[in-house]
C-alpha cells in the first residue's frame, strides 16, 4: 500500500471570491462565490489551491489551559476549556496565556484540491512551477488573473474583495522568483527555483520525508550548502547543470559557494590574515578520562547557606568532565548561560526571576495585542510569525516532549520565538533557532525560563544568523588553521578536492551539533561547552575531533568533492559523544604543549602567547621603552580574536 501523502499549509486566506460568468460556463453571472485559498506542500511540490466555503471542513476547537508558561496536557475538545492552573507568579499573566484559536483539521483524502475530487467544479489545484505570470487589475478592489503553461487550464480569476492579496503575492516569493515584466506594471512574471534550495532548515535535513540520499545523487553540494542561505528567492539557475558529477574548478566553487552564505567572499590566493603554518611536532597526544555526571548531592556542595555557588571553577571543571544529572540541569543551566549570576543568593535570584517574568510578558504582549490590520502592514512580523509556523511543525516531533498532535510544547516553542522577535528586532527571526531553543525548553519547561536561557544562548550564537553570516566565515577560516597546525597532509587533501575550506562542518557549525547526535547527547555536550573549558571555540576541536576520527576513511577511498560532503553528513547519529570530546580534550592539551605555537593558533584557542624570553638589560635609562621586543610583546597582547564562542 502507498505511503500517504504528506500534505503542509504553507499560507490560507478565507474571503476569496470568484465572479461566475457566462464564458466560464455559467448563468449565475451577479453570483459570488466565496472560498479558501491556500499553498500547500505536498509531496515536496508547493500548490495553489482554491476550494469553495461550502466543500471546507468543519473547524475544531482548540483548547488552551489557562496558563501555558509551563507544560501542561492539552486536549482537542467542543467548547470547553481546560481549566487547570498553577500557583505561580506568572499565573498573572494569564490575559495574555488564556488563548484559544480554531485549527482547521486536514485530512490526507480531502486535503488536496483538484478537479477531480472536489466536489464543486469552481474549486482548482495547480503546481507552483505551472505558473507563468499573474496579472494584477484593480476593479475598486484588487483582482489577480493566473497565467498557467500551455498544458494546462488556468483558473478563474481571484477577487479580493476582502484584500489578502498582498499577502498572497509576498507568500508565493517564499517559494518562487516574483518580477514585473518590462513594459507592463502589471504583469508579474513568475519562476521556480530549484526544489532542493526552497526546503526550509530543516527539511533539508529531514532524510525520511524528503529524501536526502537522493538529493546527493543529484548533487550534494546543492543539497548540503542551500538550505542555509536565509533567502531562497535566488541561487537556482548557476546550480542547474548536467546530470553528471563534474570535478568543478577552484573559481567555480568559490563563485557558487560565495552566492549560497550571503557575505563569504572567497579569495583564490592566501586568505588574507592566515598564518603560514609549517609542519610541526605537536608531540604525542596525552590520555583523557572522563568522569560520572554532577550529582545533586555534589551541586549541593558547591552551595552555600545561602544559594550562593561556591568554588566556580572546580564547579565547571567537574561539569566539563561529566555533564550534568538530568534532575539539575533545570538549575545548573540558569547558571551556565548567564540568567542567574553564580554569586546570587535564593532571595536575590527570586526577585530577579519576578522582574524577568515582567519584562518577558510585557514583550509578549506587544505581538499578541496586534491586530491583523496592522500586521498587514507589517511584513517582518508577518514574515517571522509564518517561518515559524513553519518550522516549529517540525521541530524534534519524534521527541515524546514535541510529537503528537495539539502539542503544548510547540506552542510553547512559537510563543518563545515570537516573543525573541520582539526583544531582538533587527535580527527577528531565522530557520534554526528554532533547534537551538527545542532542548533548552525541554530541560526548562517553563516559557520564562527558556527565553531567558535561550537569549543568552543567542548572544553567543548571534553571528551565526546575522544576515552576512560573518561569524560562519570566520569560524570556517579558522577551523581550516587549525586542521592545518593537526594534520598537514589531511588538510592538503582535502585542498587538492576542493574542500580546504571545510564547508562540510558548515552544520556543524551553525547549530552546534544539533542535528548530529541524538537529543540525550546534545544535551551532554551543550553543557559541556557552556561551562567555557578548557579554551575559547572548544566547539571547533570537537570539529578536528571528528574530523581526525574520518580523515582514514576519506583519504583511503579517495574521496572527492561530492564524496566527502555525503560521508560527513551521513554521520549523522552515528557519532559517539563521550569519544568525541576525549578526543576534542586530548588535542587541545596536544595543542597547549607544543612550543612555538603559532600566534593565530592561540588567538582562536584564547591562550595567551608564550612569554618572550626576558631582554638583556643595559645601563642606559629608557632602553625598555625602545626595545623592538617591547612593541613587539604589546602588539601581540592586543591582539583579540574575530569570533568567540
Amino acid at each position: 500500500m502507498a505511503a500517504d501523502s504528506v500534505l503542509k499549509v504553507l499560507f490560507e486566506l478565507e474571503g476569496v471570491f470568484i465572479h461566475p460568468s457566462s464564458e466560464e460556463g455559467g448563468s449565475e453571472q451577479d453570483s459570488l462565490i466565496s472560498g479558501c485559498l491556500r499553498i500547500v506542500d505536498k509531496d515536496a511540490d508547493v500548490l495553489v489551491e482554491y476550494r469553495p466555503l461550502e466543500d471546507s471542513d468543519p473547524s475544531n476547537m482548540l483548547c488552551a489551559g489557562k496558563d501555558s508558561s509551563s507544560v501542561m496536557e492539552w486536549d482537542q475538545c467542543s467548547g470547553e476549556k481546560l481549566l487547570e492552573t498553577q500557583q505561580s507568579y506568572e499565573t498573572e499573566w494569564d490575559m495574555i496565556n488564556a488563548v484559544s484559536f480554531k485549527r482547521r483539521s486536514v485530512t490526507n483524502g480531502e486535503g488536496s484540491l483538484n478537479h477531480s475530487s472536489e466536489r464543486s467544479r469552481w474549486a482548482f489545484s495547480f503546481s507552483l512551477s505551472d505558473l507563468r505570470c499573474i496579472r494584477v487589475k484593480e476593479q475598486g478592489w484588487s483582482f489577480l488573473l493566473l497565467q498557467l503553461s500551455e498544458s494546462c487550464r488556468s483558473p478563474p480569476a481571484l477577487h479580493f474583495h476582502q484584500g489578502g492579496s498582498r499577502d498572497f503575492l509576498d507568500s508565493l516569493r517564499r517559494f518562487a522568483v516574483i518580477s514585473q515584466a518590462a513594459g507592463e506594471e502589471v504583469c508579474l512574471m513568475v519562476s521556480s527555483p530549484n526544489r532542493a534550495l526552497s526546503q526550509s532548515f530543516e527539511n533539508l535535513l529531514d532524510e525520511n520525508n524528503f529524501g536526502l540520499v537522493n538529493k546527493f545523487r543529484n548533487d550534494p553540494y546543492v543539497t548540503t550548502l542551500g538550505g542555509f542561505s536565509k533567502v531562497t528567492n535566488y541561487i537556482f539557475d548557476a546550480f542547474r547543470g548536467t546530470e553528471e558529477q563534474h570535478q568543478r574548478p577552484p573559481e567555480e566553487v568559490a563563485d557558487l559557494l560565495g552566492e549560497v552564505i550571503p557575505g563569504l567572499e572567497i579569495n583564490q590566493q592566501e586568505e588574507p590574515g592566515f598564518e603560514v603554518i609549517t609542519r610541526m611536532d605537536l608531540g604525542v597526544r596525552p590520555p583523557v578520562s572522563r568522569r560520572d555526571p554532577v550529582s545533586s548531592e555534589e551541586w549541593s556542595r558547591h552551595q552555600d547557606a545561602e544559594g550562593r555557588m561556591i568554588n566556580v571553577p572546580l564547579l565547571k571543571q567537574i561539569i566539563f568532565k561529566g555533564g550534568l544529572c538530568h534532575a539539575k540541569r533545570k538549575e545548573a543551566w540558569k547558571f551556565l548561560l548567564g540568567f542567574f549570576p553564580w554569586e546570587s543568593t535564593v532571595e536575590e535570584r527570586k526577585v530577579l526571576h519576578r522582574d524577568k517574568t515582567d519584562e518577558y510578558f510585557r514583550m509578549k504582549l506587544q505581538w499578541k495585542s496586534v491586530s491583523e490590520q496592522q500586521e498587514r502592514r507589517n511584513s517582518k512580523l508577518r514574515d517571522c510569525r509564518s517561518l515559524i509556523e513553519k518550522d516549529v511543525n517540525r521541530t524534534d516531533r519524534t521527541n515524546r516532549f514535541y510529537e503528537g498532535l495539539d502539542n503544548p510544547g510547540l506552542v510553547l516553542l512559537h510563543d518563545i520565538l515570537m516573543t525573541y522577535c520582539m526583544y531582538d528586532f533587527d535580527l527577528g527571526y531565522v530557520q534554526g533557532m528554532s533547534d537551538l531553543l527545542s532542548p533548552v525548553l525541554y530541560v526548562m519547561e517553563s516559557e520564562v525560563d527558556a527565553f531567558w536561557c535561550f537569549v543568552s544562548f543567542m548572544d553567543q550564537m548571534h553571528q551565526n544568523f546575522e544576515e552576512q553570516m560573518q561569524g560562519m566565515k570566520t569560524q570556517l577560516i579558522q577551523l581550516s588553521t587549525l586542521l592545518r597546525l593537526l594534520d598537514l597532509s589531511f588538510w592538503n587533501y582535502l585542498e587538492a578536492q576542493d574542500s580546504g575550506y571545510l564547508y562540510f562542518c558548515f552544520r556543524w557549525l551553525l547549530i552546534r551539533f544539533k542535528r548530529e547526535l541524538s537529543f540525550q547527547d546534545v544535551l551532554r555536550l551543550w553543557e559541556v561547552m557552556w561551562t567555557g573549558l578548557p579554551c575559547q571555540n572548544f566547539h571547533l576541536l570537537l570539529c578536528c575531533a571528528i574530523l581526525d576520527s574520518e580523515k582514514q576513511k576519506i583519504m583511503e577511498e579517495n574521496y572527492g568533492f561530492n564524496e566527502i560532503l555525503k560521508h560527513i553528513n551521513e554521520l549523522s547519529m552515528k557519532l559517539e559523544i563521550e569519544e568525541i570530546l576525549q578526543k576534542a580534550e586530548g588535542i587541545g592539551l596536544q595543542i597547549k604543549s607544543c612550543k612555538d605555537l603559532p600566534a593565530s593558533i592561540s588567538s582562536i584557542l584564547g591562550w595567551d602567547p608564550p612569554a618572550p624570553p626576558p631582554a638583556l638589560r643595559t645601563p642606559q635609562r629608557g632602553a625598555a621603552c625602545s626595545s623592538p621586543l617591547s612593541r613587539d610583546s604589546s602588539a601581540q597582547n592586543g591582539c583579540s580574536p574575530a569570533f568567540i564562542s
